[in-house]
């Protein structure tokens, strides 16, 4: 899709239609969410170039559409259905807690930024991706991969009768020696496969908690993680993330008022921030679970782009009050859809068999494919490619970024950078809508979403010159 063009005046369709229908389409692909206010009138001419009537003329057709609603004196929003009702803050304490949703629905800006994954703006590089580009994956031991476990035989074999739920043995096999080298002890009975590392979170979730429960979520952290919470109905207390691991006297402070029952924490190359937790905190983190009777839930979403000694809960602890959780979305294979979890073995039980109610097993030929890039170095030798590409392009993404105004909040490591531009980035986020760029806005990491300064880059898909010369001067313009 190539970004927005110009509205002109030599199209077969008016000026006021035009814009009606560029709003329109985003409204209903979710780039601009329920509740998200338009420009005035007034900004929205000066940005389109067209007079405040053609505006007036546009709102009114979004209006007759049933997309937004006019509230008076404050102008004109998306409409949100279904409005969930409001998160409030108990005056009796002095930290935030985020009630729970009444009911199972993905919270609406939550569910724009899920649609942004499958909707890209344009063909351009998109800073504001979560995933690297196709092309950073591609590669041929893939198919190799597939075709060995693709012959009839293996077909005859995987593919007739339902897999073993606990998820393919040999696969489990490889993922408990690639442990063992991050020193977290797993054994294969100890793991088990899912439909990638989000369904190993929501495993997690919905074995260890009920509605109601509190859990206790890094923040600045993953827009989806504090969604999927919210959608089962969970209390989210949000834990500030330092450079050295969560704000342990906040996570105290939670023990005392709120007994949580869960801690949801990326220890290595922290997405937003790419903070990796220090082996200090990571014992005191310990210490305060094991006094206070919760869980550590471990996202280690991305181990391949860590080194092999980073400081993990789950190898401190021994997966006693852990449970450890990844997958290769990020560095191999995205629609193979392969995560997995690794916890003790009691523990284990109990995880599959809520699997075993949502899915009863896993697709076992993908599961067997990534067994075989694993045991031959496959996967080992394109992850460090990988690294070497992403150092280089992380490199040139900071000086761009620092030569156009914006600081680092923390030192750029990892797939992702934590930049302060100086502007409020939802606002900042429509406006490079019309140039044809999504933006992560700072807003999206938090759970309560609070106007931002700062936004998440992606620095595999930060390095273009061209988006920080618009960047700039969109930035100025605000």
């Amino acid at each position: 899709m190539q970004s927005d063009p110009m509205l002109t005046r030599t199209s077969t369709q008016s000026l006021t239609g035009q814009l009606a229908d560029r709003l329109a389409e985003r409204i209903r692909n979710r780039l601009l969410a329920p509740g998200a206010r338009l420009p005035s009138v007034r900004e929205c001419a000066r940005q389109q170039g067209v007079s405040p009537y053609t505006v007036v003329a546009a709102y009114d057709q979004l209006l007759a559409q049933g997309l937004v609603e006019a509230r008076r004196q404050r102008g004109f929003y998306v409409r949100d259905a279904a409005p969930a009702p409001e998160s409030s803050r108990n005056p009796a304490h002095a930290v935030p807690v985020v009630l729970p949703m009444m009911a199972s629905r993905v919270p609406a800006d939550a569910s724009s930024l899920i649609r942004s994954m499958f909707h890209r703006p344009s063909d351009k590089p998109q800073p504001g991706m979560g995933v690297f580009p196709p092309d950073w994956m591609a590669s041929t031991f893939l198919a190799t991969a597939v075709r060995r476990v693709t012959t009839t035989s293996a077909l005859q074999e995987l593919s007739l009768q339902y897999g073993e739920p606990s998820g393919d043995l040999a696969l489990r096999r490889s993922l408990s020696q690639k442990l063992v080298r991050i020193n977290v002890p797993a054994g294969p009975d100890q793991i088990v496969t899912t439909i990638g590392a989000t369904h190993a979170l929501d495993i997690v979730s919905r074995t260890l908690l009920r509605a109601g429960d509190p859990v206790m979520v890094e923040e600045p952290g993953w827009a989806l993680e504090f969604a999927r919470l919210e959608a089962l109905g969970m209390r989210i207390l949000p834990v500030p993330r330092r450079a050295d691991g969560p704000d342990l006297d906040v996570m105290a402070q939670y023990c005392k008022l709120h007994s949580p029952k869960l801690f949801v924490s990326v220890s290595v190359l922290h997405n937003p921030t790419g903070y990796s937790l220090t082996p200090g905190s990571a014992h005191r983190v310990l210490k305060l679970a094991n006094e206070h009777d919760f869980h550590i839930v471990e996202d280690d979403t991305y181990s391949h782009l860590a080194p092999e000694h980073a400081t993990r809960l789950s190898a401190l602890d021994g997966l006693q009050r852990t449970i450890y959780v990844s997958g290769f979305a990020k560095i191999l294979a995205p629609n193979w859809r392969i995560g997995f979890l690794a916890a003790s073995p009691a523990l284990k039980e109990r995880l599959l068999e809520t699997k075993l109610l949502a899915t009863l097993t896993s697709p076992t030929l993908f599961e067997r494919a990534l067994s075989w890039c694993i045991d031959q170095g496959q996967l080992r030798r394109h992850s460090e490619r990988v690294r070497i590409r992403l150092d280089g392009a992380r490199g040139r993404a900071v000086k761009l970024a620092m030569s156009h105004g914006c600081t680092f909040a923390s030192e750029p490591a990892g797939l992702f950078g934590w930049v302060d531009t100086g502007v409020d980035t939802d606002a900042l986020t429509q406006r490079m809508l019309d140039q044809g760029y999504l933006l992560a806005p700072g807003s999206l990491f938090h759970a309560r979403r609070p106007p931002s300064t700062m936004m998440r880059i992606n620095f595999a898909t930060s390095q273009d010159a061209n988006f920080w010369k618009v960047f700039s001067r969109v930035r100025d313009e605000l």
